[in-house]
């Protein structure tokens, strides 16, 4: 009973879905007794789970395996990179081992070879939602696995399979574990957050005695009787995300969709196979607006795609213009090994083109985001504060996603905590960022 844990280091590389499954990871192993480690020296083992969706991904992932190996020397390898293990024996043959994304299971048998678990129920105890690596005011919903669609440009399908909805019920279930846990916000979390449930045809699950249908707008009026903020990422266009809008226009669901257009070209668009259609996406957007004026749109964009002409970039910047999407990131096409756009046949963009293209690109929408935040001068909005401090603490506007939005310094005379959702006056505002007083 008085022998010491086993402790593992982990380290959690690439996107909130690999995040959602480092905390399950992490979950089991402590409710089997083991206790996490700050470092890699002080521990038993370490546990990498990388990501493997670009080189550049690839390239951070095996560095932080190599830095594993030289401090500690015992590690074993999951997420994305996991699915290809040869490229990763190459480069450390010594490894303990390697699994692919969501193999949870794998990981733990893995961890138990290495490292015999010593569990002391009276001690070892895991709170009910499970162990999370965000803060304790917000957290991810995973809410299936895979993706059915085949971008040129991505292997997701590849290293995580095809679409695999979670069951509605279980899924709510979990919410309800966060929300009574303390969490503020949920932030919904897929590869494709619009097909939820297609997989499964819809299939109805019990929720509170009650059936509901594995499916996207079901999803969002559950979650949305919950009482705390509910966000929505990875949603494609589709015509049936017209229903959800009501729901934000109510004050159900935030009013924002994280929606990956990736470009607005006809051409480049049909080279990437993008699924939805969009050529309507403009009157998609317009029709939403006029259903619900509040709603933000964010969305990611790849410049110096295989192909891309300057007629193809001028159409995007114009879209741009058109659009007004609240907040926008851009990448600069990186080739990935596998992935169909390399054998596409069409010319290469320059490296140096393809940079001035996103210098271009990125003053276009900093002049587009700079108009609307100003636009919110003078308003009174609600903030959920990140990070207190002692006269001025870090929030997020309802528009606002953590770690990839643009934030809300608020000043106040009264303690602000960590979760704490306030109402703030904003007084002034720069390209991305706000800022205001607590009323």
């Amino acid at each position: 009973m008085n022998a010491v844990a086993p402790k593992i280091s982990f380290v959690s590389l690439g996107c909130p879905k690999a995040l959602v499954d480092s905390e399950r990871i992490i979950t089991s192993l402590r409710s089997e007794g083991y206790e996490l480690s700050k470092t890699h020296a002080g521990a038993d083992l370490v546990i990498v789970n990388t990501c493997g969706f670009l080189d550049s991904a690839k390239a951070e992932s095996l560095e932080a395996i190599g830095s594993a190996m030289a401090q500690n020397g015992k590690v074993i390898v999951t997420g994305c990179m996991g699915a290809e293990p040869e490229q990763i024996r190459d480069v450390f043959p010594n490894v303990l081992a390697i699994t692919g994304p969501q193999a949870y299971e794998s990981v733990v048998s893995a961890v138990h070879q290495a490292v015999p678990p010593r569990h002391d129920p009276f001690v070892d105890l895991v709170p009910d939602h499970g162990i999370k690596l965000t803060p304790r005011h917000y957290a991810y919903l995973k809410i299936s696995e895979g993706c059915n669609n085949r971008c040129s440009f991505c292997i997701i399908p590849k290293l995580r399979g095809d679409l695999v909805s979670r069951p509605i019920g279980e899924v709510l279930r979990e919410a309800e574990k966060l929300v009574k846990a303390g969490v503020k916000e949920l932030l919904v979390i897929s590869q494709d957050t619009s097909a939820y449930g297609l997989d499964i045809k819809y299939a109805p699950s019990m929720w509170q005695d009650r059936e509901v249908r594995t499916r996207f707008f079901e999803l969002a009026r559950e979650l949305g009787q919950m009482g705390v903020w509910v966000r929505m990422h990875y949603v494609y266009p589709y015509p049936h995300v017209d229903e959800v809008i009501p729901l934000m226009q109510e004050g159900l669901i935030l009013p924002y969709l994280d929606i990956p257009f990736q470009h607005a070209s006809p051409n480049v668009l049909k080279a990437m196979k993008r699924p939805a259609h969009q050529d309507r996406t403009l009157d998609r957007l317009r029709k939403w607006r006029e259903i619900c004026p509040d709603l933000a749109i964010r969305s990611t964009f790849i410049v110096g795609f295989p192909g891309e002409t300057e007629e193809d970039v001028q159409f995007l910047l114009d879209w741009l213009k058109e659009a007004k999407l609240e907040r926008v990131g851009c990448f600069k096409y990186e080739p990935v090994k596998g992935a169909p756009a390399n054998d596409l046949g069409l010319a290469l963009v320059p490296e140096d083109e393809k940079e001035a293209r996103w210098h271009r690109f990125m003053k276009a929408q900093a002049e587009i985001s700079t108009r609307i935040v100003k636009n919110r001068v003078g308003k009174r909005i609600s903030v959920i504060i990140d990070e207190a401090g002692p006269t001025v603490a870090k929030g997020r506007s309802k528009w606002d996603a953590p770690e990839i939005d643009g934030n809300v310094y608020v000043a106040s005379r009264r303690p602000l905590r960590a979760g704490d959702i306030v109402t703030v006056k904003i007084e002034r505002a720069d390209a991305y960022d706000l800022h205001g007083v607590a009323v």
